[in-house]
């Protein structure tokens, strides 16, 4: 199978960089890349080493391919239809060698395919000027002077807060596979400049392959790290390539970055159903370098990604509300291919002291354990305990996919469960909430799409809307004191009438043509119930805690807590 890649930006007058025993183990990334894909063609081969597996592998992949391309008018298409139909006609004809040395040709290109690649001068270039160029964005008249200091108010934008000390002990220690939360595109960015500024390394992770089409945004990920994994290959033969490039970075030492989400979350509620997909591979590369006698562990970080302001806020509440998250998967055409949306995006925080909030929680062995300060495995009574325990029967260390894939389910409930207490709530999804439970509490006996129909209708008098902003703060943070969820250090010290402000200003003109909300004779208008619930869906989970002690406000929390599912 011929797979044309994305023809990636050239940076011609990057110096030659040598990678020094110091430097992170991803500066050595493609000294490897050659070792990594054979190592990755050889396991495809030996899991269908047997004659019917791999014509099974064979027709899976041609009848897959075939479906998937007849969709397609494109030339290249066609080219590669009448490819995947020869297969389908001469694979019942092959020798045992054709069939072996066909399924070897296909899974090297598919992983040729797939694999990233690493360039420390991009990195050092991305890491000194794009921040500066994100920054300028803020602040069009001071772009040179932005870009030259490489940063301005980046520090100030993004910020990370955690056990950051114990994460950069233990990923001295052994691997390290982050696991956020998935709101944005904009993630990957914001990941990446807060392991830069907390001196931790960049991390090898999956990235669409719609978004390798933005020929800058694609040029960095190329050489930064992501592999590409394309959503509309549905072949067995593409999912385990995938999985083993996963593996063997992940043996190899190489950190990485998984969603276990699977795509964003259209709702904007934190996830709770983790599709987790290729964090299992961490499971199995823990085993394996178990089985092997290899002293590197494989801890897990999970972490929350928390904005102020979702920069495609409005198309992936349409998608959840329509119901095509699940049939349509991949959001061609959102805001984040807009430019003017970037720039308008940053503009809007000024006023607040963070764009993003990314709270790491405590590292986990693959196995849902928390670590001590040497990465060594805790029970629940804080013993300490062996890992490769989990792995071993009667002495002997041994893979068996059947054991990981239960122990993957069991550690996405450990991280479900992380990433509710490590959620930070912000100023944003504060008002929404509040709003939003008038506006439950207005429409009684509706359901959720009725309510979303009454634009413009409801009314809150402002200085009610205060009070009870302050009061459902405060009893956020009391939740915060009990180490249930986080607030933001915005929403903990301003007062109320600041924090309604900040918002009424971040919402301003950002979000389509029609406001969120709107203040007219000293009373807040709510015009847009959909976004409403995007930004008050991150608070959902907590809202019968924070309610007010009114009857008709315990109502409409409860109706708020249930309000539909993850997506």
């Amino acid at each position: 199978m011929k797979i044309l890649p994305t023809r990636p930006l050239r940076l011609p007058r990057l110096r030659t960089y040598v990678p020094r025993p110091e430097d992170p183990k991803i500066f050595w990334f493609n000294s490897e890349r050659a070792d990594i894909l054979d190592d990755v063609v050889r396991r495809i081969m030996e899991r269908y080493d047997a004659e019917e597996s791999v014509e099974l592998a064979l027709n899976d992949a041609a009848y897959h391919e075939i479906r998937r391309l007849e969709a397609s008018k494109s030339e290249g298409a066609r080219k590669k239809l009448e490819y995947w139909r020869g297969i389908l006609r001469r694979v019942g004809r092959m020798s045992i060698e054709g069939k072996h040395e066909t399924l070897r040709e296909l899974a090297q290109s598919m992983a040729k395919d797939v694999a990233g690649n690493f360039d420390p001068r991009v990195y050092h270039f991305a890491s000194r000027f794009v921040p500066g160029v994100l920054t300028a964005a803020m602040n069009p008249s001071s772009i040179v002077s932005n870009v030259l200091r490489g940063g301005g108010r980046m520090d100030d934008l993004v910020t990370a807060e955690g056990p950051l000390d114990k994460i950069r002990h233990i990923s001295k220690r052994g691997t390290v596979v982050l696991v956020p939360t998935h709101s944005s595109n904009l993630d990957s960015i914001a990941i990446a400049w807060a392991l830069f500024r907390e001196g931790l390394s960049p991390v090898v992770y999956g990235a669409g392959k719609n978004l390798f089409t933005n020929p800058i945004i694609s040029f960095f990920m190329h050489n930064l790290g992501a592999y590409r994994v394309d959503r509309r290959v549905r072949a067995m033969l593409y999912k385990e390539i995938l999985k083993a490039y996963s593996c063997v970075a992940i043996e190899r030492g190489y950190h990485s970055l998984f969603f276990p989400g699977g795509t964003r979350s259209r709702s904007g509620a934190i996830e709770s159903r983790l599709k987790l997909g290729l964090a299992g591979t961490g499971v199995e590369a823990a085993a394996r370098n178990y089985a092997r006698g290899i002293d590197r562990p494989v801890y897990f970080v999970p972490a929350t990604i928390n904005y102020a302001l979702v920069l495609e806020a409005e198309t992936l509440i349409e998608d959840y509300l329509k119901e095509e998250g699940r049939a349509r998967y991949i959001i061609e055409d959102d805001e984040f291919s807009r430019i003017e949306r970037w720039i308008s995006f940053f503009n809007k925080f000024r006023g607040l002291d963070s764009v993003c909030v990314i709270r790491f929680g405590e590292p986990l062995d693959p196995f849902g354990n928390e670590v001590d300060e040497q990465g060594r495995s805790k029970a629940p009574d804080g013993r300490i305990i062996d890992a490769d325990s989990y792995v071993s029967r009667r002495g002997t260390v041994s893979v068996d996919s059947r054991r990981d894939a239960a122990y993957t389910r069991a550690l996405g409930k450990v991280l479900a469960a992380a990433y509710q207490r490590e959620t930070v709530i912000m100023a944003t999804q504060l008002v929404a909430h509040v709003v939003f439970r008038r506006l439950v509490r207005a429409t009684p006996g509706l359901d959720l799409f009725a309510r979303l129909r009454h634009r413009g209708s409801i009314a809150i008098p402002s200085d009610e809307l205060v009070e009870e902003i302050g009061q459902t703060r405060d009893r956020l943070v009391a939740l915060e004191e009990q180490g249930r969820v986080h607030v933001s250090n915005f929403v903990r010290r301003q007062p109320p009438q600041n924090i309604l402000d900040g918002v009424l200003t971040t919402w301003s003109g950002y979000h389509s043509a029609r406001p969120i909300v709107r203040m007219h004779n000293g009373s807040l208008i709510a015009e847009d119930p959909n976004l409403l619930l995007f930004y008050q869906n991150r608070v959902r989970n907590f809202a019968p805690d924070i309610a007010g002690d009114q009857e008709a406000d315990q109502i409409a929390a409860r109706e708020i807590a249930g309000m539909g599912r993850d997506a």
